[in-house]
């Protein structure tokens, strides 16, 4: 089956055979060949601009591994493609320079009609100079993993940060889930609130991370090893500052297992085991137990959990 220009651009972020159509529409100076060239330089444009904003980000979570970076790039491409498939007014200002060169194909035909020898084809050179700047070494290598990976990439209508986060310690919740009997999700919904997807787990003197995704205090009774943070704690509906010891931990395994011990043995939240079936109750009864003193704890544990995460 032949792929057209058009189609060649709209598949390029999967296709990594659809650059070598463009450049044999290309020789044919074709305005269909001109249209698909614009549309994908539009598309290197605005990945350029994502990759900036990416670069810009604070890259110190747990999950900013060579893996997450790679299915980000691929994610990116592809919304790239997207929204240059809608138009960003780029293309269209490329397409009416372009046409308006010497080499266009009405000009060429009257030139030679009128004895002046073969005119140098400007249009086909500039659509090759594009080409040539779509194809750098790392697009390649992403298109042709994203075309080998796609069945593992996983649902690419949610962040890959959150894909990754769910990836990486749905195991660990649904051993705890077997301890607590408390729904998977439920518990990596709330350790994803109070770490920020991962990115903001506390850090001992060293640097090295403390594992703990709960953001559970260390009481008096605890013998473990502690890190002090800095957090915000509700006065009577007012935000303040505080510094306090946590509890840390070897392993996100070990903050799992902490939290189910904790919700387990703490009669404080019996009430959370026994409503732990429904999301709203769920996230309810931990504030009514005192987890947390932020008063828009539950709606924000409770959106985590029907809106962020998937089954």
């Amino acid at each position: 089956m032949s792929t057209s220009p058009i189609d060649s651009a709209n598949n390029l972020a999967i296709d990594a055979n659809s650059i070598e159509s463009l450049k044999i529409a290309a020789r044919k100076n074709s305005p269909e060949a001109l249209k698909a060239t614009a549309k994908q330089f539009e598309a290197l444009f605005v990945n350029m601009m994502m990759k900036s904003m990416r670069e810009a980000t604070p890259q110190d979570g747990m999950f900013d591994t060579q893996q997450t970076k790679m299915y980000q790039s691929m994610l990116d491409q592809q919304l790239s493609q997207n929204m240059a498939s809608r138009g960003i007014g780029l293309a269209d200002v490329l397409i009416r320079q372009l046409s308006n060169l010497p080499g266009n194909a009405v000009q060429d035909d009257a030139a030679a009609a009128n004895g002046d020898g073969q005119p140098q084809d400007l249009r086909t050179s500039m659509n090759n100079e594009l080409l040539r700047s779509l194809s750098p070494r790392a697009v390649r290598t992403a298109q042709t993993e994203a075309t080998n990976d796609v069945g593992d990439a996983g649902d690419a209508s949610r962040p890959a940060h959150v894909q990754a986060f769910q990836n990486a310690l749905m195991p660990h919740a649904q051993a705890a889930s077997r301890t607590t009997g408390i729904p998977a999700k439920f518990m990596l919904g709330q350790a994803a609130l109070e770490s920020g997807w991962g990115k903001h787990v506390m850090k001992m003197a060293d640097g090295s991370s403390s594992h703990n995704l709960f953001g559970i205090k260390a009481s008096a009774n605890w013998k473990g090893k502690t890190v002090d943070a800095v957090t915000t704690e509700y006065v009577n509906g007012v935000p303040q500052k505080r510094v306090e010891k946590f509890r840390a931990y070897d392993s996100y395994a070990d903050s799992f297992r902490d939290y189910a011990n904790l919700l387990r043995s703490n009669p404080r939240y019996e009430k959370v085991l026994a409503n732990a079936t429904d999301v709203h109750g769920f996230a309810q009864g931990l504030q009514r137990a005192g987890y947390a003193t932020d008063p828009n704890y539950a709606a924000k544990l409770t959106n985590i959990i029907n809106n962020k995460l998937s089954v």
